[in-house]
């Protein structure tokens, strides 16, 4: 009997205490707090993969021009050298020799130039594709957070 007697009682107390949560917008304040945190935290998320996409592409774009000059640099030398040799057979009476090696200079060093572009435009395609699919991911995860905050709207009755 007695211990009825307390629970109703405490039934009671929580029934009467919680209108007056309510009513002093203790559930306002308390939905105010998890819609801050969950966009703070969507935001920080979607700041990170952003940042983390960013470096990628960089790093990637850095890649990519370094080996597009390394294959242009040795292409000049190559073709130098070849210029340089068919200048001596020109000196020497030799034109067609001269003109088929100065052909052949000119075609590797197109030939290494072109290879470097297209090594260059694929790490540049990558990173681009890398830095793209981060920030989705980012703003997926920040759209899904706010979508838990609706959630917790909607439950709490605002």
């Amino acid at each position: 009997m007695k211990r009825s007697i307390m629970i109703g009682l405490a039934v009671l107390t929580i029934g009467s205490a919680a209108p007056v949560l309510a009513a002093d917008g203790y559930f306002d304040r308390l939905g105010d707090r998890i819609d801050q945190r969950l966009d703070a935290r969507g935001d920080r998320i979607n700041e990170r993969l952003d940042v983390r996409g960013d470096r990628i592409d960089d790093r990637l774009d850095a890649k990519g021009d370094r080996i597009d000059e390394r294959l242009h640099a040795k292409g000049d030398r190559i073709n130098d050298r070849f210029d340089a040799r068919a200048e001596k057979a020109l000196a020497a009476g030799k034109t067609k020799l001269a003109a088929r090696l100065d052909r052949k200079g000119d075609r590797i060093e197109q030939r290494l130039d072109n290879k470097g572009d297209r090594i260059d435009a694929r790490l540049d395609r990558r990173g681009d594709w890398i830095e793209n699919h981060l920030d989705r991911r980012g703003d997926w995860i920040n759209h899904r957070l706010d979508r838990r905050d609706w959630r917790y709207r909607y439950r709490l009755g605002r």
